[in-house]
């Protein structure tokens, strides 16, 4: 799923270049696809209450194999724009689904196990399909990039219907849409909820569209790194996955809140260190940038789930309903900063938002020890 996701990133200079458009425009062959996969999960889970768990995931990443096939064969850049935002509409049918079926079918010693796998799957994979993105778009072109990433995901479809067993434990649930709509009426009324929705989301829309800038940097004078190269920038990302894992020990010293805060400090720090002109500091300020990110964005989502009074599972989706539509909406907002300061504007335009989101944190913090 996420390297389908992510496999565009370091292709934008490639993608600018061959359909002679802009870096924001590029930039639309990976936000049209966190647009329509984020708007995705507010349907599937759902549908998974009612129709069942198992069914959907393979029909879905079926969809998503045949999507890479068709890319691999567009030659316009309209069409190809269409063909993913259609994959994003299918890669959302397992983010939204996965843990319900692991929850169901798994004991709760098996399921701590299987949902801690599953989120390193979640970084390999972002991680796996930039650097297919990046090795094969460069040798290929960014058609054999597609191509080699169909071939990967046909393989892994065929090992996930073999392997994930049949539903033994789901119970149907009818499909109530009124129901559905009132419990995330009240999620975004909750300002509890809403400030955490608000923290990932916003923090999201700048980590995630500065890796897709930095690309531009990175590929002009006088670094001149071709897209192999591009790709292994986002082995930075396993700072996050460290990130990840020792927020919730951090948790146990600070409040939610304040590790909340923390990270949002921490991003803001290594944003600025990205603006040297040396490219092992740049590669540093993305560490410490992917370090900061995921530790505040783990510490978001567990307080989601906690502070959720009732549907648990409709909370969580639309935390990441915000997490991915502010994923798609981020280039566009960077995008003038860009264009007059170049990258030194992409990371004013970055504290500024992170100055809100940190705000977000600290009244959080009042609202609850008050």
């Amino acid at each position: 799923i996420f390297a389908n996701v992510y496999i565009t990133q370091p292709l934008l200079p490639t993608l600018a270049e061959e359909f002679s458009v802009s870096a924001l425009e590029s930039s639309w062959t990976f936000t049209i696809t966190t647009l329509t996969l984020g708007l995705s999960l507010l349907i599937y889970g759902a549908l998974s209450d009612a129709l069942g768990r198992r069914g959907i995931m393979v029909v879905t990443l079926s969809g998503v194999m045949l999507c890479g096939f068709l890319l691999s064969y567009v030659e316009g850049y309209t069409e190809l724009l269409i063909v993913r935002a259609l994959q994003g509409l299918l890669l959302g049918g397992l983010p939204a689904i996965a843990i319900a079926y692991m929850n169901d079918e798994f004991s709760p010693r098996a399921l701590s196990l299987a949902v801690g796998l599953y989120i390193g799957g979640n970084t390999l994979g972002g991680i796996g399909g930039r650097l297919i993105g990046g090795f094969v778009g460069e040798s290929l072109g960014w058609q054999g990039a597609f191509l080699v990433m169909a071939v990967v995901s046909l393989a892994c479809v065929l090992a996930f219907i073999y392997l994930l067993p049949a539903s033994t434990r789901f119970e149907s649930r009818p499909l109530r849409v009124g129901s559905m709509v009132r419990s995330m009426r009240d999620h975004l009324s909750n300002p509890l909820l809403l400030s955490a929705y608000l923290i990932g989301g916003l923090n999201f829309f700048i980590f995630i569209n500065q890796y897709s800038y930095i690309t531009f940097v990175l590929s002009e004078a006088p670094y001149h790194l071709p897209a192999s190269l591009l790709g292994l920038l986002f082995l930075t990302y396993l700072t996050g996955t460290f990130g990840s894992a020792i927020s919730g020990k951090v948790a146990d010293y600070l409040s939610q809140p304040r590790a909340m805060a923390l990270g949002i400090i921490i991003l803001a720090i290594g944003s600025c260190v990205t603006l040297s002109e040396s490219l092992p500091v740049i590669i540093v300020g993305f560490l410490i940038n992917s370090f900061g990110f995921f530790f505040s964005h783990s510490t978001a989502s567990s307080w989601v789930s906690k502070q959720a009074t009732h549907a648990k599972a409709s909370a969580s989706s639309l935390y990441l309903v915000f997490y991915y539509v502010g994923a798609s909406l981020g280039g566009f907002y960077l995008q003038p900063f860009w264009v007059i300061w170049h990258w030194q504007g992409v990371v004013a335009g970055s504290l500024l938002v992170l100055g809100i989101t940190f705000v977000y944190a600290v009244r959080l913090e009042r609202r609850c020890f008050a």
